[in-house]
């Protein structure tokens, strides 16, 4: 029996008031399904539960809409044009209106997974030693084989998700990366509703990209581009891929800024439905984002961004070069096979600073809980889940391969190299709450990089804001945080505690520019007996950096 259905009709047929509704990100980020669940119950108090890995700047919708009461997420905040707290899930968290359970990526990951399992719990190497290890769905237990960390399931009443090919039984085909996976579908207690770009006759020519067998699927619905603004990877599958369209969804962002309710009556409660917003997106446009999938369509935009060699060097490109520079030396003196970059400017800082070790030839490879592995990334996007990105890698796979296996698995060596909000005296990370101050973004997969890799490298700016002398939410405990890379000087880690082992070169005395690094941290600065002096930073190094990040979206002030 077919379970294709008209969209309006399978999102009202499937999704009830109360329900903990699943919305799968993968490497898409968004369905077409979850714009038609937000038109059907806008303001009308439904009562969710939110189960969502990154809410992005679309989440806002649910938030702004009044569906939610509850949140179950690793990120809540923006995504472009740069990683940054979103005033509307800061409001909501901070006055109490939406509860919000924090965890990290693999470990969202690991409750479905348990729950599509049939398995009360999970053993998990993160969270502990942070703030999320007090959540009540975290343990810690002795056992014979020594304390583990247990995570018990999760299973939402229904799942969403965008698939790149479905036949009419409601079989679903999708491509790796997959971030989260397809546990949340397979654990959902109805099933899945599935939007897809194609409906097909047959499957069995690409059966190993099933991932989602009919008798979990609720209803499947031809919906194409119905990722949008995110984008799909249709590489091997009967549909065109297209990428992520940027400048929509920094639209979002910028509305939650001024009157984000009339940019959702514009873009998606005013709309009929997914055809009309397809058509008032315009075809041009459309076939803009499908020219994305080819691997070098980024010299379009390095042509529209050149590089400003003469633009003045920056605090935030100082703090870059020292970090590839340290970085190169790590990976020599670890043997590392991998570095898993973390988001912004240590994302930066890891691609030039693994290509620099390879020119050393040292085999060392870039990762991304996303689920790369060995991926080179394209210049002029600065972006660590660039689309373009994922054609070039060796392995595509999810979160639970790279942040549970190969980072902190058996036989292989990985450098974090993350940035930081906030950093403290200890390496703690925080990127989740300044208590009594404001919300930031949460953990994303940095509690399980620092909590996993063979060692850390933090790469931030020294003001007093960033490195109190204790973090007032311990994102990532700094146990493994061996280096932290800042404008002003490095910190290494000597008896569980960072040191200033080095200051840029200068003018003038040594001490003087040791006293503006103990300006700008908030604890009583200890400093090597013998601080080193880093070589000037030279254009070439910057323009290196630039090469990525022409707006220097990232690496600007």
């Amino acid at each position: 029996m077919t379970k294709q259905m008209e969209l309006s009709e399978a999102v009202r047929a499937n999704v009830r008031p109360g329900d903990s509704v699943h919305l799968v990100v993968g490497h898409s980020r968004w369905s077409a399904a979850s714009y038609e669940l937000v038109r059907q119950t806008w303001g009308t108090d439904p009562e969710f539960t939110l189960v969502m890995l990154s809410l992005s700047s679309l989440g806002a919708l649910f938030f702004r809409g009044g569906l939610v009461r509850r949140v179950i997420t690793a990120y809540s905040g923006d995504s472009f044009p740069t990683y940054t707290p979103n005033p509307i899930y800061q409001e909501a968290y901070q006055s109490g209106r939406v509860e919000v359970e924090h965890w990290s990526i693999l470990t969202f990951q690991q409750r479905l997974e348990a729950a599509a399992r049939g398995l009360p719990a999970m053993v998990t190497g993160s969270l502990a030693g942070s703030s999320m290890a007090a959540n009540a769905d975290f343990h810690e237990v002795d056992t014979p084989a020594g304390r583990v960390g247990l995570v018990t399931a999760l299973q939402p009443d229904v799942a969403i998700m965008h698939g790149v090919v479905a036949d009419r039984d409601g079989n679903v085909a999708v491509n790796a990366p997959l971030l989260e996976g397809v546990w949340g579908a397979l654990a959902a207690k109805r099933g899945v509703v599935a939007t897809v770009e194609r409906i097909v006759d047959d499957l069995t020519h690409v059966a190993d990209r099933v991932v989602i067998p009919s008798h979990r699927v609720l209803a499947v619905v031809e919906a194409p581009f119905g990722a949008h603004p995110g984008g799909l990877f249709a590489r091997g599958l009967p549909a065109s891929g297209y990428g992520e369209d940027i400048d929509f969804w920094v639209s979002a962002r910028d509305a939650g800024r001024r009157d984000f309710d009339e940019w959702a009556r514009e873009w998606v409660l005013d709309v009929g439905g997914h055809e009309a917003y397809l058509a008032k997106l315009g075809q041009p446009r459309l076939h803009r984002l499908q020219a994305r999938t080819d691997p070098h369509s980024w010299r379009e935009d390095e042509e529209a961004h050149p590089v400003d060699a003469g633009a003045p060097i920056t605090a935030w490109e100082t703090a870059a070069v020292v970090g590839v520079r340290l970085l190169r030396e790590r990976i020599a003196a670890v043997g590392a096979d991998a570095v898993l970059a973390g988001a912004g400017v240590a994302n930066l800082s890891a691609w030039v600073g693994v290509m620099a070790a390879r020119a050393d030839r040292h085999p060392v490879v870039l990762t991304a809980e996303l689920g790369m592995w060995d991926y080179t990334p394209t210049p002029a996007d600065p972006y660590i889940f660039n689309h373009r990105s994922f054609p070039t890698a060796g392995g595509l796979s999810d979160a639970s391969r790279v942040l549970g296996l190969m980072i902190g698995g058996h036989g292989t060596r990985v450098i974090g190299c993350l940035g930081a909000a906030q950093v403290d005296r200890f390496g703690n990370i925080n990127s989740t709450d300044i208590p009594g101050r404001s919300f930031l973004v949460g953990s994303g997969g940095a509690n399980d990089v620092a909590s996993r890799a063979t060692e850390c490298l933090v790469v931030t700016q020294a003001r007093p804001h960033r490195m109190p002398a204790d973090v007032g939410y311990v994102t990532a405990p700094g146990t493994r945080v061996q280096t932290v890379v800042t404008d002003l000087g490095v910190f290494r880690k000597r008896d569980g505690e960072l040191w200033l082992t080095a200051v840029p070169a200068g003018d003038g005395p040594v001490d003087q520019r040791v006293k503006a690094v103990a300006a700008a941290v908030g604890w009583e600065l200890k400093v090597d007996r013998h601080i080193e002096q880093l070589a000037p930073v030279t254009l070439p190094e910057v323009l290196a950096l630039r090469r990525y990040d022409p707006e220097r979206l990232f690496l600007g002030d």
